[in-house]
């Protein structure tokens, strides 16, 4: 956090205006970064936090009001204790926008009913004359995952029919946001993903993270990174890994992470790992990683492996780009704008096992691998220009402003309407 702040504006102009920024409660690398962001941009602002999300720098901060109303949200807590603090949350919120004095609600993620916050709960903001912000990380996350529904697809129809303007991370999200919900173009911008600047990093070595994952110097470490579902792909990187039992039998695959949403998926994965005789070469870490340990993961890693079938975007992307680790990606959503081939990394076709065994083995010959510590700050040189968070606060910023001229220009007008 601390980070991000000192490499912007020192000075920066002042906005006379709020803003609430509704986190949902999670995500604190976005909801940290872009904090930070609007901080130098001079924009005084609501943030509507959790006990994840809290952060002494913005606690200081005089042009923040950091309010925690989600408090904690431990997954692992009983089902009564859940539900009871979703209502409370929810009556927090209900009230805190009654008597918010932002006029504009920038919504980072909707909360745990996610039907009614598309739709009654944006109208409640509507009604009270709130406009409405929205970063879509996920154009339809159902589709994504193959859960898709005519409910689902209905509430999003509404949500982004009920939003003022929509920031999306990639131009085909925005096409995608068109074609599927015609979103009118106006009402979209495209932003970068800002880098990943929250996880904290030691004096660790790569060598140390090796030996705390049971790694030795000259094993070929691949790293695969965060939630596991099914449209991530995990199981064409195992067959890749069978793939190269021969060929590059020094290949170590770490998969580190939890599943999420499919239990059957993991299991089905598993048993694969058995089948191929490949549990020597594959490190289970099948966890929640926190913050603290993340470093050790892509310190110790010499590919960070996004076998994904399908993605609108990936944190998991730049957070390996902030440790200067180099990435293979199946060639889906934005990857091959995100990586410079031969460079940061390298790009393959998706769902099919052999194409990633032979990008594997292209990395492990090639020159970006053989001068690994040389090209590791490149990486994050160059993923701390593009992804700047300095381009999406001043982008933000601009939409803002826009969105507060419009509010004035339709302040005696009844119904507010959409933009």
């Amino acid at each position: 956090m601390r980070r991000i702040a000192e490499s912007q504006l020192a000075d920066p102009p002042t906005l006379n205006s709020q803003v609430a920024l509704l986190t949902g409660g999670g995500d604190r690398p976005y909801a940290l970064g872009l904090a930070a962001s609007l901080i130098a941009q001079g924009i005084s602002f609501d943030f509507i936090g959790s006990d994840s999300l809290e952060s002494a720098e913005l606690r200081a901060s005089s042009q923040v009001q950091f309010l925690n109303l989600r408090g904690d949200a431990n997954p692992d807590a009983p089902l009564g204790t859940k539900v009871a603090r979703v209502a409370r949350y929810y009556a927090r919120l209900l009230r805190y926008a009654a008597t918010a004095r932002p006029g504009i609600f920038h919504i980072l993620w909707n909360n745990k009913l996610e039907h009614f916050d598309r739709t009654l709960l944006l109208l409640y903001y509507r009604c009270l004359g709130k406009r409405i912000v929205f970063t879509a990380h996920n154009v339809n996350a159902g589709k994504r995952d193959g859960n898709d529904s005519v409910l689902n697809r209905l509430t999003l129809w509404i949500q982004y029919r009920l939003v003022d303007h929509v920031f999306v991370h990639t131009q085909q999200m925005k096409k995608e946001l068109g074609a599927d919900f015609d979103v009118a173009e106006r009402k979209i911008s495209v932003i970068p993903f800002g880098m990943n600047s929250t996880v904290p990093e030691t004096t660790l070595t790569g060598p140390e993270a090796r030996r705390r994952l049971g790694l030795t110097e000259s094993d070929k470490v691949i790293l695969f990174f965060g939630n596991i579902a099914p449209y991530k792909g995990v199981e064409y990187l195992v067959e890749a890994m069978a793939l190269l039992s021969d060929r590059l039998p020094e290949s170590r695959l770490v998969i580190a992470g939890r599943p999420k949403g499919s239990e059957s998926y993991w299991s089905a994965i598993q048993d694969r790992i058995s089948q191929l005789d490949l549990r020597p070469r594959v490190v289970q870490r099948i966890e929640y990683v926190p913050d603290a340990d993340t470093e050790i993961y892509f310190k110790a890693a010499d590919l960070l492996a996004l076998p994904y079938t399908h993605v609108f975007q990936s944190g998991v992307l730049f957070l390996g780009y902030n440790f200067g680790l180099p990435a293979l990606a199946s060639d889906v959503a934005s990857f091959k704008d995100d990586i410079v081939e031969g460079t940061t990394g390298f790009v393959c076709p998706p769902c099919d096992p052999l194409a990633l065994a032979q990008s594997i083995e292209r990395f492990f010959s090639s020159d970006l691998y053989a001068s690994l510590p040389a090209h590791r700050p490149a990486i994050r040189q160059f993923a701390a220009e593009r992804y700047s968070w300095t381009t999406v606060g001043s982008m933000t910023r601009e939409v803002y402003s826009a969105v507060r001229a419009c509010q004035r220009q339709r302040s005696s007008d009844s119904p507010a309407r959409v933009l």
